[in-house]
């Protein structure tokens, strides 16, 4: 699936924008909940808090050490004042970044080392389409996903090895023949829907 940079920007802020209605959709008991084996639904938001800290320092070029630097720790620190305004705040400056990047040729630099801006912003895409599957499992949400990011998440996981990305990407699980296209898509990621 080639998409352009305009395209891939739209689906980045689609998939922010299903995040930002599962973020929202939390209730207060429910942020100790277990959202993935050893992440709790707060854990689960302060990951794509942190992870969206990132994208305007990479996307700008900056050397990994110092947007590092930058990005608080913990997860009570990355959901200060609330999870939902921590999460619209940098989502806002990620978009806001994305964008700037224009035609994303580009190459930030990540801890597995060089990579093209369009790859990675495919990747925070898919992370982000991903886990608003897994808040909304976990908080008992609607976990349909949209299919368009379905589809594009899709195409990244088929350029992925076939074992996964340990420390990005969970290995596959089995999938029975005939799944839906997002049952596929989570089965990719390591999900059973």
């Amino acid at each position: 699936m080639t998409t352009s940079a305009t395209e891939l920007l739209e689906l980045f802020q689609r998939a922010q924008a299903a995040f930002t209605d599962r973020v929202d959709a939390v209730e207060p008991g429910q942020w100790d909940l277990e959202a993935l084996p050893g992440w709790t639904v707060a854990d689960l938001v302060a990951h794509l808090v942190g992870e969206a800290h990132w994208v305007p320092g990479l996307l700008a070029g900056e050397p990994l050490d110092d947007v590092a630097a930058q990005v608080p720790a913990g997860t009570d620190a990355l959901l200060a004042p609330d999870p939902l305004t921590a999460w619209e705040a940098v989502a806002d400056e990620a978009l806001a970044a994305v964008a700037a990047a224009g035609d994303l040729t580009g190459t930030v630099h990540l801890s597995r080392g060089p990579t093209p801006a369009r790859e990675y912003v495919e990747e925070l895409t898919a992370d982000l389409t991903v886990h608003s599957w897994d808040l909304a499992r976990a908080t008992g949400g609607d976990e349909r996903l949209d299919a368009a990011l379905v589809r594009a998440a899709g195409s990244l996981a088929e350029r992925l090895p076939a074992d996964g990305v340990p420390g990005l990407f969970d290995p596959p699980v089995d999938v029975a023949e005939g799944a839906s296209p997002q049952d596929r898509l989570l089965a990719r990621f390591g999900r059973r829907a």
